[in-house]
């Protein structure tokens, strides 16, 4: 480790032990609270995951507690964070923990990369976290904070590639290594963000190559947005509150009323039935699974 990584690490866990938010999953890092934690946090802000979170698990403390549940229970207390299937993969990953792993959340990365919906970051993030373990935790902060500070870029490229992982080997010490993926996802969620990075705040400020270069613009291929209004995914969520809502089965009508595009309509119940998040029933009757 040279003497500018060793630097880095230093001022950035420093910060991070000052500055870093006090977030439940991280007062109680039991496993399970981890695991609940990294699959709500997919692609979803901490502000919306909170409340979520500490109701699921309040009602579900272990594995064995969800487990015992409904796919349709899960569904419903899922709320509105999106992307339901989520909901799915995580009763199917608690069930695989107690049947696998007598309702244990494993420690090794290979065997928490076989459980349902448990790919490559979030393997790594739970190994991390959860169990103190040495992986490259690399999430969309930590790519950017990595790609402005070490490689002079204001953003990674679109995918994940084999040069970041070995920029990230070669920055993860030899210790603490989950205090140094923690830390850098806190920096730049807070400090070195996508839009509006606030670098009089960066502990690290003077040793970022983007900042040293003059802040270069980004140069790659269209950043993909995040569209919402009038697509598929809208649609969705609105039949999906619809059967959240309602302790009944819905009739179809109902369903229809809450989106005036029939075709777009179709296809995202159908996408739900065949997702598993929607049952239907005898005379145009839907409700969540059993």
């Amino acid at each position: 480790m040279n003497a500018n990584t060793a630097e880095l690490h230093d001022r950035i866990v420093s910060w991070f032990d000052d500055a870093g938010r006090d977030l439940p999953w991280r007062r109680n890092a039991s496993p399970w609270a981890v695991v609940v934690s990294e699959f709500m946090l997919q692609q979803t802000p901490v502000s919306r995951v909170l409340p979520v979170y500490e109701a699921w698990v309040e009602r579900w403390p272990t594995p064995a507690e969800l487990a015992k549940a409904s796919t349709g229970e899960a569904v419903r207390a899922w709320g509105r964070l999106g992307y339901p299937r989520r909901a799915l993969r995580l009763h199917a990953a608690a069930t695989a923990i107690v049947e696998q792993h007598a309702g244990r959340v494993p420690e090794s990365h290979e065997a928490l990369l076989a459980l349902p919906g448990v790919g490559e970051y979030t393997a790594a993030a739970i190994a991390s976290f959860a169990y103190g373990q040495r992986h490259a935790v690399l999430d969309t902060n930590v790519r950017r904070v990595f790609a402005r500070v070490a490689s002079g870029e204001q953003f990674p490229a679109q995918s994940l590639t084999s040069a970041e992982r070995e920029l990230a080997a070669s920055l993860m010490p030899e210790r603490d290594a989950h205090r140094w993926a923690a830390a850098t996802m806190e920096l730049g969620a807070l400090v070195c963000t996508a839009r509006a990075p606030v670098c009089s705040e960066c502990p690290v400020a003077d040793l970022c190559r983007w900042r040293m270069d003059g802040y270069p613009a980004y140069d790659g291929p269209p950043r993909r947005g995040q569209a919402w209004a009038g697509t598929d995914r809208q649609c969705r969520g609105r039949l999906m509150a619809v059967l959240r809502d309602s302790p009944l089965p819905v009739p179809r009508i109902q369903l229809d009323l809450v989106w005036p595009d029939e075709l777009q309509r179709e296809r995202a119940l159908d996408g739900l039935v065949a997702d598993g998040l929607v049952e239907p029933l005898e005379d145009e009757l839907y409700r969540l699974p059993e």
